[in-house]
């Protein structure tokens, strides 16, 4: 597990795993402390959870899909804020037990579902800490990225492909809708951009 910092407050925490790697993020608010994506579950939760050692701030989990390499962790944040699109925690119930296959490949013990609990459609800011989080379908019907405005850092879970050479996610939508979440991107201005896997672009 490698870690890295991003600007004053953005954290990537990177897990190697066989052949693919695995990215959750941390912005360490003025209010909050918010943690994108649970990855696959307290081996991946617990690393986050020490670097914040003593904080007092609320942690609020962001899941920017439903796919279970980003969501198998959540139980290990069952007390607090879960975030997601309201597709998201519709898919989460829906595919949990085929998704029960692959994460038993990769997940030590039990996997618990552990559904979103603060579910939106376009949108969520967070004023005191200026964190926006919005609708960006592309590589799933139910993607969601999120942008720290004061970092300048924005985290786009899969909408970016696992390399360079493939910087084109897999679609599980239509063309035209990833389209126009990448015009949504061109509108802001970013210093970094994060991936859920391999891709940290500054």
């Amino acid at each position: 597990m490698k870690i890295e910092k991003i600007g004053n407050r953005n954290v990537i925490f990177r897990y190697d795993i066989t052949d693919w790697s695995l990215n959750l993020h941390l912005i360490m608010g003025q209010k909050y402390n918010y943690i994108i994506d649970t990855g696959l579950g307290l081996e991946n939760t617990t690393p986050v959870k020490e670097y914040l050692g003593d904080s007092k701030k609320p942690i609020i989990v962001i899941n920017t899909h439903y796919h279970w390499d980003h969501i198998t962790g959540n139980d290990s944040f069952s007390d607090n804020t879960i975030i997601s699109h309201k597709l998201c925690r519709d898919m989460m119930a829906e595919n949990w037990s085929e998704m029960l296959n692959k994460i038993n490949q990769y997940v030590k013990g039990e996997a618990k579902l552990c559904l979103p609990n603060l579910v939106f459609e376009d949108s969520i800011f967070f004023p005191d800490d200026k964190i926006r989080i919005f609708y960006t379908p592309g590589h799933t019907i139910d993607s969601i990225s999120v942008f720290d405005e004061e970092d300048r850092v924005l985290n786009v879970g899969d909408n970016i492909g696992d390399t360079i050479d493939n910087i084109v996610p897999i679609l599980q939508t239509e063309k035209e809708l990833y389209l126009k979440s990448l015009r949504k991107y061109m509108e802001l201005d970013i210093n970094a951009c994060v991936s859920g896997h391999n891709i940290v672009l500054r």
